[in-house]
């Protein structure tokens, strides 16, 4: 009886064995092909799917603006393959539909290889909107279209000559110069005081909001041409440090 319970229990391990490495597992996915049958094809498991975060791969704002320039901001908050690799080109145009369909651009540069910083493009038309597009990583960038303006080139200067000065006061002329290519029509000088001082009296000018206007009769000024008005100055002090600056 030990012997025959022996002899089955052997035989329905065999059996299991062969179950194990015959055909049905040759025909698992990813299993070995069974002896001279066909070849099972594996089946790849799915890997992660990239989420980029929602955020601009690059951001750019206005910086400064002169005339003749403009200088643009930029960040790149993200790195390949969600954004870009610096340097970066900044790309100017002068109409908005220009900017949205990249054609026709008027002035581009190129920045450092920084991830943060400025990049200033020269040589710009005065007083003239721009519309600014960024590029990097040989991609032009789909989501930014800012906007900037060059300032209007100045139309008049001045400058400050004291005559006299005391303890209470200065006795001031100021030079008003057109640095512009057209007849000036009008002119205003302001200043900033230092503290204390007020005007007393003022000739061949007007005073207004606390600076001096031309009068009717010095107002108009040729390209290149000039005028002056003078000042008397009380101050608290001995100071006589004036910086004007001219509008029209």
């Amino acid at each position: 009886m030990r012997y025959r319970l022996t002899t089955t229990i052997l035989a329905m391990t065999a059996l299991l064995a062969g179950a194990i490495s015959g055909p049905a597992a040759a025909a698992a996915p990813g299993g070995p092909a069974a002896a001279g049958g066909p070849a099972v094809a594996t089946t790849p498991y799915p890997g992660p799917t990239l989420t980029c975060p929602p955020a601009l791969p690059v951001s750019g704002w206005v910086v400064a603006a002169t005339d003749r320039s403009l200088t643009i901001g930029y960040s790149m908050l993200l790195t390949p393959p969600c954004g870009y690799n610096p340097p970066v080109t900044v790309t100017l145009f002068t109409s908005s539909d220009d900017a949205r369909q990249w054609q026709n651009p008027v002035a581009e540069a190129v920045s450092g290889p920084e991830r943060n910083g400025t990049v200033t493009i020269a040589g710009l038309t005065p007083g003239t909107a721009y519309w600014y597009r960024f590029s990097a990583d040989g991609h032009h960038d789909p989501y930014v279209v800012g906007t900037a303006r060059t300032t209007s080139p100045a139309a008049c200067a001045a400058t400050v000559t004291i005559d006299s000065a005391w303890a209470g006061g200065f006795v001031a002329t100021v030079t008003v110069r057109n640095v512009g290519t057209e007849v000036l029509n009008s002119w205003y000088v302001s200043w900033g005081w230092t503290g204390g001082e007020r005007l007393v009296s003022v000739w061949n000018g007007v005073v207004r909001d606390g600076g001096v206007a031309n009068a009717p009769y010095n107002g108009t000024l040729a390209a290149g041409g000039s005028t002056t008005f003078g000042m008397l100055v009380a101050a608290g002090t001995s100071s006589t440090q004036l910086t004007p600056a001219c509008t029209r």
